[in-house]
C-alpha cells in the first residue's frame, strides 16, 4: 500500500528421527543443544550469513552467498566461478554428516549459493555450514517437518512482515532469535523495500535510521542484488536465519510498490523500462538471495511460481500465496464499483484453483494460509447482500461488500474472495486459517459470507494479521503519541466491522502462532523503540481460534 493511500486511510527442529506415524514431540529445535548464531559471521568470505529454508519431512534448502575477495561484492556482474563444499550433520563437530555436496558458484548467481539437502529424517534437528578455500561459514541450525502421517503435538512460528531498514532495527528478529520454542518462521512478505534514501524512513519525517544500498530505489538486478545483500549483513537478520528455516513469500516492495500482473504504481515505464523485465530483475534477485523454492526446486531459472504448500503431518497444511505476481490493476477511487468484476482477480485463475485443492488436503486438521494482504471484509458500512442488491437496483453505485477502504487487499477483489469463501463453506470445511502481513497493524478476525449480517452468518475461517517489523503504522504517520488518536479509529472500525475483534494500529513487532488440535493461538509482541538497535519486547495480546469454530477469542496470556 502507498504512503500516501495509507495517511488517506489512517487520517478518516530431536536429533533422533520420529519416522512413524505417531506423535512427535515439541521443540526439534531445542534438541540441538547451545545456540551457534550469535552475532555476524567474521568470515570474509560469508559475510551475508547462512540460511534455511521451506522444510520438508526429507529435504531442507540450504542458502548463502560466497565472496571469493573483497572486490567481488554483490551484484559485480563478473569474475571467475569458484568452488567449495556443504555439510548438514546431527551434530555441530560434523561426525556425523548425513548429506554434503560440492557447490559451484559464479556472478551469474552472483556468486550465492542454495541447495536443496535430501533424504533427511523428519522432524530432526541438524546443523550445517559452506566451506571454501578450506575456510568453514558460521554455523546454521535448522529442522525438518513431521512425516505426513505423524501427529505432531503442537507446531509453533515466529510471523512477521514489513522490515523495512530505513525505518529502523530488526529488534523483532533479535527477540524471535533469542527463542528456543520456535520451529520456523513465516515470513508474509515485504522482506525488503525498494526505495532510495529519504523516502518511506522513521516517523512521521520520514528519518532514514540506515540508509538504502544502493542510494536510489532499487530497479537494475544489480540495484535488487545489492539491497538483498544489505538486508542479510544485519545481524538480527542473520542471527534468525542462522538459527530457524524461513517459509516466505512475497508482496510488493520485493518488486515495487502496488505491483500487479502487468505494472506498479511505483514504477514509470518511460523512465524505470520495461515493467516485465523490472520484475523479473526482482524475481531473480529473490530466488538468488532466499532460501525458497520456486517453482517447487532450488534450481535458478526454471521459474519464478513462488506459491506452495508445506504439510506438518496432520496437524497443519500450510499454503503461501503469491498476490502479486498474476492479480488484475487495483481499481481507482472512481470505479469502486468494479471490485466484484469476476473478470478481475488477485490470484489469477491457477492459483485460485490450487488453493482450493490445497483447502481439500485430507487428513489435516489446520488448513493455514500464508496470505500477503488482509482477506477480511474491511468497509464502510457492510450492508446485507440483499440490502446492496436493492440500492443496485436504484444506484448501481455500491460494490456488494460495502466501499472498501483499501482496494490493495481482498477488498479490492470481492469475487475472488465470494469464490473461496463459498468454495470453504460449500465443502464443510473447519479450521481455515489466513496469516496476514502487509498492512503495519495487528488484527483478529472472523470471516463471514456475508458482513453485513455477522454476527448471524456463518463464518468460514478466521485471520490473525502480524504488525510490522520497522515499517510506518498511525501513530508514525499521524506524528501522534501511541495509543490515543488510534483508539477512536480502531473503536470505529471494529463498530462498522463487527466481525473484526482485535485491531492494534500502533505497535511493531512479531507474532508467535501455536497451533495443536485444540486451537491455534496468535500472541502478539511489541518493541520499545525502532530507534533504539537494543529495543526491548513485550506481549501485548493473545488472539486464539478453537477446533471446530471458525470465531476468534481474546486470551489471557502468550503460551507458555
Amino acid at each position: 500500500m502507498t504512503e500516501f493511500n495509507r495517511r488517506a486511510f489512517l487520517a478518516a527442529t530431536a536429533a533422533t528421527a520420529a519416522t512413524a506415524a505417531t506423535t512427535v514431540g515439541r521443540t526439534p529445535a531445542l534438541a540441538l543443544g547451545p545456540d551457534v548464531t550469535a552475532g555476524n559471521d567474521p568470515n570474509p568470505y560469508f559475510r551475508h550469513g547462512v540460511a534455511s529454508g521451506d522444510p520438508l519431512p526429507d529435504r531442507v534448502i540450504l542458502w548463502t552467498r560466497v565472496t571469493p575477495s573483497a572486490d567481488l561484492g554483490p551484484g559485480v556482474g563478473n569474475g571467475p566461478s569458484v568452488s567449495g563444499r556443504w555439510q548438514i550433520a546431527t551434530d555441530r563437530t560434523f561426525d556425523r554428516v548425513v548429506d554434503s555436496g560440492r557447490f559451484t558458484t559464479s556472478p551469474v548467481r552472483d556468486y550465492t549459493v542454495k541447495v536443496d539437502a535430501s533424504g533427511l529424517q523428519p522432524s530432526t534437528g541438524y546443523y550445517y555450514r559452506f566451506v571454501f578455500n578450506g575456510v568453514p561459514s558460521r554455523i546454521g541450525r535448522t529442522c525438518t517437518a513431521p512425516d505426513r502421517f505423524a501427529s505432531p503435538h503442537n507446531l509453533r512460528f515466529g510471523v512477521v512482515s514489513c522490515s523495512n531498514l530505513q525505518a529502523g532495527y530488526f529488534s523483532p528478529y533479535r527477540h524471535l532469535a533469542a527463542r528456543d520454542d520456535l520451529d520456523a518462521i513465516v515470513h508474509l512478505g515485504d522482506y525488503l523495500y525498494e526505495y532510495g534514501p529519504g523516502r518511506y524512513g522513521y516517523g512521521h519525517s520520514n528519518t532514514d535510521i540506515r540508509s538504502h544500498v544502493p542510494a536510489h530505489e532499487m530497479v537494475s538486478l544489480r540495484d535488487y542484488r545489492q539491497r538483498h545483500a544489505q538486508y542479510k549483513q544485519d545481524p538480527d537478520l542473520q542471527r534468525l536465519h542462522a538459527k530457524l528455516p524461513f517459509i516466505a513469500t512475497w508482496d510488493d516492495h520485493e518488486s515495487t510498490n502496488d505491483a500487479y500482473r502487468r505494472g506498479a504504481e511505483n514504477h514509470q515505464p518511460d523512465t524505470e523500462g520495461d515493467w516485465q523485465h523490472r520484475k523479473w530483475r526482482a524475481h531473480r534477485a529473490y530466488d538468488e538471495w532466499m532460501p525458497t523454492r520456486m517453482s517447487d526446486t532450488a534450481k535458478l531459472g526454471d521459474g519464478d511460481r513462488l506459491y506452495r504448500s508445506l504439510r506438518f503431518g496432520t496437524l497443519a497444511n500450510l499454503s503461501m500465496l503469491d498476490l502479486r505476481s498474476y492479480r488484475s490493476k487495483q481499481v481507482e477511487q472512481s470505479e469502486l464499483s468494479e471490485v466484484d468484476n469476476p473478470n478481475r482477480s488477485i490470484t489469477g485463475d491457477p492459483q485460485m484453483v490450487w488453493l482450493k485443492d490445497q483447502l481439500l488436503t485430507p487428513k489435516v486438521q489446520w488448513k493455514i494460509v500464508g496470505n500477503p494482504v488482509m482477506i477480511a471484509p474491511v468497509v464502510f458500512p457492510p450492508l446485507p447482500n440483499d440490502l446492496t442488491a436493492a440500492v443496485n437496483d436504484v444506484t448501481g453505485l455500491l460494490p456488494p461488500d460495502g466501499v472498501p477502504y483499501n482496494v490493495d487487499q481482498w477488498d479490492g477483489y470481492t469475487a475472488d474472495r465470494h469464490e473461496l469463501f463459498s468454495h470453504i463453506a460449500n465443502h464443510g470445511l473447519q479450521n481455515t486459517v489466513f496469516l496476514t502481513g502487509d498492512i503495519h497493524s495487528a488484527w483478529a478476525c472472523d470471516l463471514p459470507r456475508d458482513a453485513g449480517r455477522y454476527p448471524a452468518t456463518k463464518t468460514v475461517g478466521t485471520e490473525f494479521v502480524c504488525t510490522s517489523v520497522t515499517s510506518n503504522n498511525l501513530d508514525d504517520i499521524t506524528n501522534s503519541p501511541p495509543r490515543t488518536t488510534s483508539i477512536a479509529i480502531e473503536e470505529g472500525i471494529k463498530a462498522s466491522n463487527r466481525h473484526v475483534k482485535y485491531l492494534n494500529f500502533d505497535d511493531h513487532g512479531y507474532s508467535v502462532v501455536d497451533i495443536s488440535s485444540a486451537r491455534l493461538q496468535m500472541d502478539y509482541y511489541k518493541i520499545s523503540d525502532r530507534a533504539d538497535r537494543n529495543a526491548t519486547s513485550e506481549w501485548t495480546q493473545s488472539w486464539a481460534t478453537a477446533a471446530d469454530t471458525q470465531r476468534v477469542h481474546r486470551v489471557e496470556g502468550p503460551v507458555a
